[in-house]
């Protein structure tokens, strides 16, 4: 049987601009010519799967369309959500549509994630869809690259592939004891049937499946768009897939992802793909000459710009602070001083450094080995007449 992909694409992307509500969500942000949830759509384009389900905010109605047109996607279904209710309604109300039967494999895929390996990917998924029985539940998970704080964990049983414990976004000293007992992220990637989805919902959360099961019966039918009805809508509380079921039942079983994995949720996860991609932007024309070395504007996005700095042996940047945008740095090589406000921070090879609007900063490399930095600037002026200098040793500061 095939496997019905349910995309969940309502995310706001609040966590890489705070400042403003007028950007777009992560899923969106183009990253030249691509963003992740065309690179979703991509993972899905092969004969496992049926016509996607995406799940959505009404407001992002457009966004999902066009982008579907662009993939030459035209059998699918659009479940639109009146408001933002988190990840386990969104999962619910696809699972309670009448045409899907109840035997169905169901995989619930972010829109905002990249898999470098999509092979791999199809490949597991099915694989695991084969060995789906009655009340299962499939989680994704990845061998972490660090102990980040930006993604919840599993572990699973020593002598099988079932998780013992799941860890919601635990502190970096707790993720780091995780990670050497082999601890997983957690993808949010979930394959299943809409049998055993409906029925741990019926179980563990009675009243969030009996609001959404309103909704979902009310709802308005369209155009391929489903208009979940918003009075019962309304009444379900905002709660995770994670909390509202995969905490509260046992014998969830685990699929180890072999490929490369990262939900760009960070400016850090942002400025890494581009520091590994950054050849792909060299040409002579965005290569800008300074005293203290050379700096390239990688990308332009939407009120974000990427660029790679190299500070040579003695370069020294001028003291300086910006009145319009904020800074993201990835050190990916050499270990400069760094000055931020009254701080002097020694930094060494993948820190990351925030520079808040309107802080006083400086670069010194002090060692024969140069400084390479991806700095992402976020704002609505991003331009080098928005350098402020204070101080500078190659007399720039004009009197």
């Amino acid at each position: 049987m095939k496997i019905l992909p349910v995309i969940i694409c309502g995310g706001a992307g609040t966590r890489l601009f705070s400042e403003s509500n007028n950007n777009l969500p992560k899923q969106f942000i183009d990253f030249g010519n691509w963003n992740m949830f065309q690179k979703t759509l991509e993972r899905i384009n092969t004969s496992i799967y049926l016509p996607p389900i995406i799940s959505t905010n009404i407001k992002y109605i457009s966004l999902v369309k066009k982008h579907l047109k662009i993939n030459n996607i035209k059998k699918y279904k659009i479940i639109l959500e009146p408001f933002k209710k988190n990840t386990a309604p969104a999962i619910l109300a696809a699972s309670l549509l009448d045409e899907i039967k109840s035997s169905q494999p169901i995989i619930i895929l972010p829109s905002d994630q990249l898999i470098d390996d999509k092979i791999k990917f199809n490949t597991a998924v099915k694989k695991y869809s084969k060995k789906i029985n009655y009340k299962d539940i499939f989680i994704f998970g990845i061998k972490p690259k660090e102990p980040s704080d930006q993604y919840g964990y599993f572990l699973r049983d020593k002598n099988s592939n079932e998780v013992s414990k799941f860890f919601e976004k635990p502190n970096k000293i707790i993720a780091k004891k995780l990670i050497k007992k082999g601890a997983l992220w957690n993808a949010g990637i979930f394959l299943s049937t809409k049998e055993s989805l409906v029925y741990h919902f019926l179980n563990n959360n009675n009243k969030l499946f009996n609001d959404c099961l309103n909704s979902v019966h009310q709802a308005l039918k369209k155009n391929k768009c489903i208009f979940l009805e918003k009075k019962s809508f309304r009444k379900i509380k905002s709660i995770s897939f994670d909390y509202a079921i995969l905490e509260k039942i046992n014998n969830i079983k685990s699929i180890k992802l072999i490929t490369n994995w990262s939900d760009l949720g960070s400016w850090k996860a942002i400025n890494a793909l581009f520091k590994n991609r950054r050849f792909k932007f060299y040409n002579k024309k965005n290569l800008f000459k300074r005293p203290w070395g050379t700096y390239r504007n990688l990308f332009k996005g939407k009120n974000f710009l990427i660029k790679e700095l190299i500070v040579n042996k003695n370069g020294c940047l001028s003291l300086q602070k910006h009145k319009y945008r904020e800074e993201h740095w990835l050190i990916f090589e050499g270990n400069p001083e760094i000055t931020l406000d009254k701080k002097i921070i020694n930094a060494s090879e993948n820190d990351i450094i925030f520079i808040p609007k309107g802080a006083v900063h400086r670069i010194n490399n002090k060692y024969k080995k140069p400084v390479k930095i991806i700095e992402a600037q976020l704002g609505k002026v991003l331009k080098e007449t928005d350098i402020i200098r204070l101080e500078d040793v190659y007399g720039r500061i004009k009197k």
